[in-house]
Parts: C-alpha cells; structure tokens; sequence
C-alpha cells in the first residue's frame, strides 16, 4: 500500500473497470466516487458477527440492490457519516469489538461492506493497518461482489482473514443485464478465492426468480469444479430497488436451488433470508438480449432510466449521468 492511501484515486484502477479517473480532482468513474466515504457502522449479528462498516458507493448498478441509498451514493441524496480518519476509525472498531456489548455478540472481526468496498479499497487497507497496531490479532472480513482487478484481489488476500463472495449469474449476458457488468472478471477472482479458501467464509448466490433461477445449476457445476468443499449460501431474494414489485424468492426454489448445489457435489449449501414475499413479474421484455431471463432484467433496468443495451456500464455514454442510480422505489422490503 503506498505512504499516502489517497495516492491511487489519483489514477483509479482498483476494480476491473479501471477508469484511469483522477478522484482526487473530482473526476468520475462508473462509481461516480470521489473520496471514500463512510456510509454507517455498528456492531452487527449476522455470522460472521462483527463491527460492520459500510463504505458508500459501488462499481455495480445490480436492479436487485438491498442497499441502493449506500451503494448509488452519491446520486442517491442520502445521509452518510462521511469522511471518517482512517485512525479514527480502527480506534473505534477495535474498542466495539472489545466492548461488552461485542464480546455478547460474538464478534470477532471487522467486516467492510457496502456498496463495494473495492472503491475504497486504500482507505480500508489504512483502516486494516491502524487496527492491527492496536491489536494485531484482529480479524478482517471483506464482502465483495468479485469485480476487483487481480492485483487488487493479491492485495485483499494478503491481509484479509475472511472473504463473503457474491455470485449472480455465470452467463455474461444474464450478468450484465443483472449488474451492467460482464462476468469474466468475477468469475476469474472467483476462481482464485477458491483456490485460497481458507480465507473464504462462503460465496453467496441471490436467487431471483424468472430471472437468474437458470443460472443456479451452472454456477453450482463451476464452484463444485473449483472445490466440493466450498461452503455455499443461497439468498432470498427479496423485492428490493428496480425489482421493488417483482416477487420474491419463495421457499420451495431455495429449497430446489440447494438439492441442485448437493446434487453438484456441494454439500456445504444451505439458504437463508425471508422467503415467500409477495410481488408480479413484469411482462416487458427487452429486445437487444438473448435469453427470456436476460431480457426480462433488461426491460427493467431501460424502465428505470438505463439507457445502454445490454448493459455496460463502463462503455455508457451516460455513466456519470446514470438515471439508473437515481432511481427511487416506492416500496421496501
């Protein structure tokens, strides 16, 4: 990591968009973030139990985003914590952990989300530094959406004792239309986290229905090829963001989706998340893609102001305009 974690915004490449952005200068790649910012923190129970940082900002523009006013930040006019000192921080976190309330819980680590923390990935490795001077034995673990350069990957590795990796489609078309990104890069890391899994806590897979469901034994038959005994989490889907009416995942596909990992070899499957939320699937389809799945996210995504077709984000004429990221649902779940 260089002297100064500021440096490398200056020429961003972290993530496999590598716009060459100067950030400090207020310029703006396809995550439209300038300095790192600090979107909220707490103490959080969901295993693995940890003091949660959520970094705002995100190179994916995923329609199925439960954390949209963090992740699109800031086209989303939403309230963050800010610019936090990356001192300052690792100073708190290591005293929440330390804290009788963490100690109850059970957390053991510090756990950066988002967004994508890979925006921020030298304000987080600053943060990891700081904290390890004050215990040296704390733990780290970073939730990604796999779309990280390969030396960024190298980098994370390094330090990182746990990784949560989120899967959504191992097609390129069906990804893209999800994402407004192509697979290959996540696919690729994926790979490489697997091969170094004892820094792997899980891969998770959002189930979505009529929309990645065909994607699920594919990518059950890439992670079994890589290793049998990765462990591996199946999410509901719940209506969230552009897919705000489109309805969630029900109990019998995440019980059909985790038979299709077993039957694959992957024994370590099971699913979480509340299942059986009500909603319609749209009839709209979108004629610049393939598949019925890929189509049916691409007639979502142009619905909500997406104005590429199939989607790629870092080819959009209008990625530092996007309507897509100011989008405002109507209904939470």
């Amino acid at each position: 990591m260089p002297s100064d974690w500021r440096s490398e915004l200056e020429d961003c490449r972290l993530c496999a968009w590598q716009c060459g952005v100067n950030r400090l200068a207020g310029e703006c790649g396809v995550c439209q973030l300038g300095l790192p910012r600090v979107a909220s923190r707490t103490l959080h129970p969901a295993p693995p139990q940890s003091y949660t940082i959520f970094m705002a900002g995100c190179n994916f523009k995923c329609l199925h985003c439960q954390n949209w006013t963090i992740a699109h930040y800031p086209a989303q006019r939403t309230h963050v914590d800010g610019e936090v000192k990356p001192d300052d921080l690792a100073a708190e976190s290591v005293a929440a952990l330390e804290s009788a309330a963490g100690r109850l819980m059970g957390a053991d680590r510090l756990f950066f989300s988002g967004g994508s923390p890979t925006c921020s990935l030298p304000y987080v490795e600053a943060v990891v530094a700081a904290a390890r001077r004050i215990n040296p034995d704390v733990k780290v673990n970073y939730d990604t959406n796999g779309f990280m350069t390969a030396a960024a990957l190298e980098r994370i590795l390094s330090w990182t004792t746990s990784i949560t990796f989120d899967l959504r489609a191992i097609d390129d078309e069906v990804h893209r239309a999800l994402t407004g990104a192509p697979a290959a890069p996540v696919l690729r890391n994926a790979e490489v986290v697997a091969a170094h899994k004892e820094h792997l806590w899980e891969f998770r897979i959002l189930v979505v229905p009529e929309i990645n469901e065909d994607q699920i034994e594919p990518l059950c038959r890439f992670l079994a090829a890589l290793d049998r005994d990765l462990s591996v989490c199946f999410l509901a889907f719940r209506p969230n963001w552009v897919l705000e009416r489109h309805p969630g995942a029900t109990r019998r596909s995440m019980e059909r989706a985790v038979r299709i990992a077993h039957r694959c070899g992957l024994d370590r499957a099971y699913w979480s998340g509340h299942a059986g939320i009500s909603g319609e699937v749209a009839s709209d389809l979108h004629s610049d893609y393939r598949s019925l799945s890929a189509r049916r996210a691409g007639a979502y995504a142009a619905a909500a102001g997406c104005v590429t077709h199939p989607r790629d984000c870092g080819a959009c004429s209008s990625a530092l305009t996007c309507r897509l990221k100011e989008y405002r649902p109507r209904r939470t779940t």
